[in-house]
């Protein structure tokens, strides 16, 4: 099955109109062997828009297009991605404190939609991924998340190490959600300026992350049941936040 095709972009000389453009794409697919001057522009325009690069078999390429894609696809974005600290200083601006939800390894847009959706119905300002190993926010995440992923501000980075490097920089505190935390949610101080990381349900959050926190913190659970689906969990989170600024 082919992709509808005003998800995708095929063709040298379009991804390049489209990388010079305003357009905001989720990632590039490079024929692995695929080389040229329009290639080159492509590594470049895509290294300097923070656009991640993929290189694959020239069988991925056809099974996704019957355009002619001459060893290049890109994706669409259906969202606009911001700069992490423009968006800080937008909240600051505002005179709010910030509540930031980072996503580390999770892939199913389903989850990241409902994530979002839960996010804007507890006052998070903004969700930081990292340009890899996350679901793509295309029409199928906008459309779980309800629409939440075009209200609320999305900031997709190259290192989610340096992302947390910005928070600390601008006072703001990071926390970890992890199963074996000896501290409880509602142990942590969710009333000033703080940001959530959440883990994929298999690995959780990657160790050098965690260091890097903070403080970890654990969701306490009747029974032995092996983890909360992360969606789930985070609302859970953003609950106690809400209703410790509230209070």
């Amino acid at each position: 099955m082919f992709q509808s095709k005003k998800n995708i972009i095929a063709g040298r000389n379009p991804v390049v109109e489209a990388l010079k453009s305003d357009q905001t794409l989720d990632k590039v697919l490079l024929f692995k062997n695929a080389s040229g001057d329009a290639i080159n522009e492509i590594r470049q325009l895509a290294a300097a828009k923070n656009v991640p690069v993929q290189y694959v078999p020239n069988e991925k390429l056809n099974s996704l297009t019957n355009v002619l894609h001459q060893g290049v696809i890109a994706y669409k974005s259906s969202v606009v991605y911001q700069d992490l600290q423009q968006v800080i200083d937008w909240v600051n601006d505002k005179g709010e404190t910030a509540l930031f939800i980072m996503l580390d390894g999770v892939t199913d847009v389903r989850n990241i939609g409902a994530i979002a959706r839960t996010a804007v119905c507890c006052g998070v300002q903004a969700i930081i991924i990292p340009d890899k190993g996350v679901g793509a926010l295309n029409e199928d995440a906008v459309k779980t998340s309800a629409g939440a992923l075009e209200q609320i501000q999305v900031c997709r980075v190259n290192s989610l190490l340096k992302a947390l490097d910005t928070l600390h920089l601008n006072g703001i505190n990071v926390y970890t959600s992890e199963m074996q935390a000896p501290k409880r949610i509602y142990d942590i101080e969710l009333t000033t300026p703080c940001c959530i990381v959440m883990g994929n349900e298999e690995k959780g959050v990657q160790s050098y992350m965690s260091k890097a926190a903070d403080d970890q913190f654990s969701i306490p659970m009747v029974g032995s049941f092996d983890s909360l689906n992360v969606s789930v969990a985070t609302g859970m989170i953003l609950y106690e936040a809400m209703k410790q600024r509230k209070i």
